[in-house]
């Protein structure tokens, strides 16, 4: 299969290991990678501050350049249900609604992808650690990727998965950290409590936006807690 790669812009900029971890593990299960450089944004950031015109000048290029995809993975929930739920929404009524509901269709988050699509379980992965995981707000209630990355994490060699008592978000939201940053540090404070409370030595997620508002937050706080992506844990051997 060839597999089109969104990175989005925050992995591009601040985490450019995600991506290559995505693009190591796809290559190794045997499928193409393309990672279309032009995309730089799905329009999110506009789209939930109100700006819809705005963020349709954005998203109407990610339409035409993914027109021809055979599938599309994104190495983030947050921006994977743009693609996959919103954009319904956003171009509703417009000439670009039938395109947005195609590449719905066809887009997949990257451990959705792996397990749902694929079928793949187990990569041959090890990470000899204790981890707990955080679900960003995105990946579990709109493209409801709760089982997937566990499934993964599960055959994972030395790894020990211990879950949080609640499924609380971290606070990030992204303009929300920006518009209302006691708010969003509090409830981050909380998540990174909860995380603290398991023993594990690792918080993990299968986004990077979620893992850079508690990373600072732990790093603020002196923990010796350590955010690491999914992908980087499935890409270790």
């Amino acid at each position: 299969m060839k597999v089109t790669l969104f990175i989005p812009c925050f992995v591009d900029l601040m985490y450019p290991q995600v991506g290559v971890c995505i693009v190591q593990i796809l290559e190794r299960l045997g499928h193409s990678v393309e990672c279309p450089e032009e995309l730089a944004c799905c329009g999110q950031p506009a789209y939930n501050s109100g700006y819809w015109e705005e963020a349709r000048t954005v998203a109407v290029r990610v339409l035409q350049r993914l027109q021809g995809a055979e599938a599309v993975v994104i190495a983030s929930g947050s921006c994977g249900s743009m693609l996959k739920v919103f954009y319904a929404e956003l171009f509703a009524g417009t000439p670009h609604a039938q395109a947005a509901a195609a590449l719905a269709q066809k887009t997949y988050e990257f451990s959705d992808f792996l397990v749902t699509k694929l079928g793949v379980l187990d990569l041959g992965a090890r990470f000899p650690a204790k981890v707990t995981f955080h679900d960003g707000c995105h990946g579990l209630r709109e493209l409801h990727a709760y089982p997937q990355p566990r499934k993964l994490l599960q055959r994972v060699r030395g790894l020990e998965l211990i879950e949080m008592p609640e499924k609380v978000c971290c606070g990030f939201g992204g303009t929300f950290a920006a518009k209302f940053p006691m708010i969003s540090t509090a409830m981050g404070e909380v998540k990174c409590a909860a995380a603290a409370e398991t023993g594990a030595q690792y918080i993990v997620s299968n986004d990077s936006s979620c893992l850079m508002h508690i990373a600072g937050l732990l790093q603020r706080q002196g923990s010796k807690l350590k955010t690491i992506h999914l992908a980087e844990v499935l890409a270790q051997s």
